[in-house]
């Protein structure tokens, strides 16, 4: 069934002002969508999988278009629209340019070089190269460049997974445990959840495995105190409260009200008591003193450059230039310093992100044990045979979308050593 053609030209029109990356992709889009109303459902799917299909290929695709302004954008447009819904559903194609998309499509992409199929700046491949040699970064590379699947988090409130896996098969959304996260889920397609009466009820969550997994390694238990540090949306705290059956308290800290904002309905949905959401002003914040050294548990999902998540952000690598990872680093030590001084004696910290560099993951962790004496490093293998996750780690979690099938996570635990008797209390406000 063919598009319209109004698709196409939506589809120029838009990505000439994405490909500038003033902005998130995603937030455009939305702009985009809410000012164009009149694009129905299939339409707006069809735009936001050209624009990703755009950024994930974007050298491939670049390489291919031509080289003046107004036929390069309709190019590009036509060839996100390939790849998102096939050369036969485009609407209006020359013969010229129906050959030109099959002999595109045809192409052997293992074959080209370096710099077109692994679709990355130059400064992001040498990094991976650097970490990971060149065979396992081109692995890395095109797992970063396919869509990824949707996981789901089962609420344990509210429901149970192998029940929840036959309710979603009635709709029909066939639904799978995924090997890691023991309440995760994965769907191959990516049907329309809100309507869903599972969804409405808060039965179930959108969560990477990837990201359900870090909050398992926290190891939140029932009556603790426990901080989620930077919340965000809460995806991460919602877990965390669920794992925490709904006892103690959790405090949700972010120093984006906006994003807060966002947790307050999936907060509604999952039936969650315990949760605290608080606005803070930075890491140092007087709300975060008050708790010194009162909390069991912290996890910090720290901000990042979000390299690990280019399967469903691809407009982050074309964004971030490459001196942004040292200033990331700076960020990333204050807040986990931050961090450190709500946990008692005897208590854990979690320090994780969605990077896959090291300047964001091992040297801060390697940076905050040389500097904290009174930390010491728990290595992961440790934590995750206590979680009974089955996964082989070192010292640190380093999830990879070529291996683990998740998006790209970092995480280290640390645990605040027994004080000794006659050593002084710390203050809360050092």
């Amino acid at each position: 069934m063919r598009l319209p053609p109004a698709v196409l030209a939506s589809a120029e029109e838009v990505l000439r002002e994405i490909l500038r990356f003033m902005a998130p992709a995603d937030t455009t889009l939305s702009r985009y969508f809410k000012d164009h109303p009149r694009l129905g459902g299939r339409e707006r799917g069809a735009i936001a999988e050209c624009v990703y299909a755009v950024l994930r290929n974007k050298n491939f695709f670049t390489e291919f278009s031509e080289p003046n302004g107004g036929a390069t954008m309709r190019r590009l447009a036509l060839l996100g629209l390939a790849d998102a819904v096939g050369v036969d559903a485009l609407p209006g194609l020359s013969p010229e340019e129906t050959e030109w998309l099959q002999r595109m499509q045809a192409i052997d992409r293992s074959l080209l070089h370096k710099s077109l199929r692994t679709n990355m700046p130059k400064w992001l491949w040498e990094k991976l190269v650097e970490q990971y040699g060149e065979d396992e970064a081109l692995q890395l590379a095109d797992a970063l460049n396919t869509p990824a699947p949707l996981d789901l988090r089962v609420n344990a409130l509210k429901a149970d997974r192998d029940k929840v896996i036959a309710q979603l098969a009635e709709a029909p959304i066939a639904a799978q445990p995924t090997p890691f996260a023991p309440l995760g889920l994965r769907v191959l397609k990516k049907p329309a959840l809100q309507n869903l009466p599972l969804f409405k009820e808060g039965a179930i969550e959108v969560q990477d495995e990837g990201s359900q997994v870090l909050a398992q390694i926290l190891g939140a238990r029932r009556g603790e105190m426990v901080v989620d540090f930077c919340a965000g949306a809460g995806g991460k705290t919602l877990a965390l409260g669920a794992q925490m059956r709904n006892t103690g308290r959790l405090y949700a800290f972010d120093v984006s009200e906006k994003r807060l904002a966002k947790l307050k309905p999936r907060l509604a949905r999952s039936g969650l008591s315990n949760v605290h959401p608080v606005a803070i002003a930075h890491e140092k914040d007087a709300k975060i003193k008050r708790l010194a050294g009162k909390i069991d548990r912290v996890l910090v999902d720290a901000p990042c450059s979000g390299m690990g998540t280019l399967r469903r952000n691809p407009d982050v690598k074309w964004r971030q230039p490459a001196d942004a990872i040292g200033e990331m680093h700076a960020k990333q030590v204050a807040i986990l310093d931050g961090a450190a001084r709500l946990v008692k004696a005897g208590g854990r910290l979690v320090y994780a992100t969605c990077s896959l560099l090291n300047e964001e993951n091992d040297a801060v962790a390697q940076q905050f044990v040389a500097t904290h004496p009174d930390f010491e490093l728990v290595p992961m293998h440790q934590v995750l045979a206590e979680q009974k996750i089955d996964l082989e780690m070192g010292d640190y979690l380093k999830l990879l979308p070529h291996k683990h099938h998740t998006d790209g996570f970092f995480a280290a635990v640390f645990q605040r050593k027994q004080m000794d008797k006659a050593a002084p209390a710390e203050e809360a406000d050092d």
